[in-house]
């Protein structure tokens, strides 16, 4: 309990400003609301005590209940909260959008199987790791177009991924740039976070997509499977692309090392494109309220005075 009070803060601090305003405006006010004010000066107190009708004999507490319930308000508005609640979102997994290079230097052979029919296995064993979690693809070449949204049926994702290839792409070339303007779009309008799989043999991307790609908001954390060797002259370009991108790279494995290592930097990171955090605070103003109403309702008792002439 003590280690929760010690998170305790608000929300929105500056409408604290608001409480010396309501003290003063409280204090002008209950001088100009005094309804014996236009007599103190003169006659003496005690006897104006004696001469006015229906006056409790005790003090009248309605004034300093009105500014406690003012003060409060203020409280509430201004967001106390010591406790987090998880952000909805977290709940479930963030889509992964996976960016399949279809151009024709996937088909390329030696080795067997081609690097397109590694990469539609690869995409088949991820379908498998994530069953339940979105999953989503576009292929790319020269241009870049969506196969499937992200969905949770990710045995579908598998299916559709093995018919892309180059012969059905439009256009040949390698414009990742375009790929990831499409795959960002995307992931905005859904607003549920998100990363993107760059599946692909080599990647080529200068620095004036790099430039129009940084103005996207909000960004998504991008990481490659590399299908060439490391050493290789696509294993470079996969690093080079990837290094301007700021991405991470995961290298070609025979078993799911390289899979697991991509769902745990998409598990990681997913939500980096979300507007808050995973967890956010607690209001707590709200319990306030009945405290508000129960004072607001004692404070509207009837009183009778005697008023000086001319004074209302």
């Amino acid at each position: 309990m003590i280690e929760q009070f010690s998170n305790f803060h608000f929300l929105r601090p500056w409408w604290l400003l608001m409480l010396p305003v309501a003290v003063v405006v409280w204090w002008f006010w209950q001088r100009r609301s005094d309804a014996l004010s236009g007599w103190r000066s003169q006659i003496d107190p005690k006897l104006l005590e004696a001469l006015v009708v229906g006056r409790e004999s005790h003090r009248d507490w309605r004034p300093w209940l009105l500014l406690a319930a003012w003060l409060l308000v203020v409280l509430a508005v201004a967001g106390p909260t010591w406790r987090l609640e998880p952000n909805p979102f977290a709940a479930d997994a963030q889509p992964l959008l996976i960016l399949l290079k279809a151009d024709d230097s996937m088909n390329q052979t030696p080795p067997e199987p081609s690097r397109m029919e590694r990469a539609h296995l690869k995409i088949e064993d991820l379908a498998e790791l994530r069953q339940g979690q979105p999953l989503g693809l576009i292929a790319y070449a020269g241009s870049a177009h969506l196969v499937l949204p992200p969905t949770h049926d990710t045995e579908v994702v598998a299916k559709m991924a093995s018919q892309v290839s180059p012969a059905i792409m439009p256009k040949p070339g390698d414009r990742l740039d375009l790929a990831i303007e499409q795959a960002t779009k995307l992931l905005a309008q859904l607003q549920q976070g998100g990363s993107l799989l760059v599946v692909a043999d080599t990647a080529e991307i200068d620095t004036q997509a790099v430039a129009a790609l940084s103005k996207l908001e909000p960004s998504f954390p991008i990481q490659f499977l590399s299908l060439g060797g490391d050493d290789s002259p696509e294993g470079v370009s996969i690093q080079q692309a990837a290094g301007k991108l700021h991405a991470e790279v995961q290298a070609l494995a025979v078993d799911d090392q390289d899979l697991t290592s991509v769902i745990s930097f998409a598990e990681r990171r997913a939500f980096q494109g979300l507007a808050g955090e995973s967890d956010r605070w607690q209001e707590a103003g709200y319990w306030l309220s009945p405290v508000i109403a129960l004072i607001v309702a004692l404070s509207f008792r009837r009183r009778r005075v005697v008023t000086p002439e001319g004074q209302s």
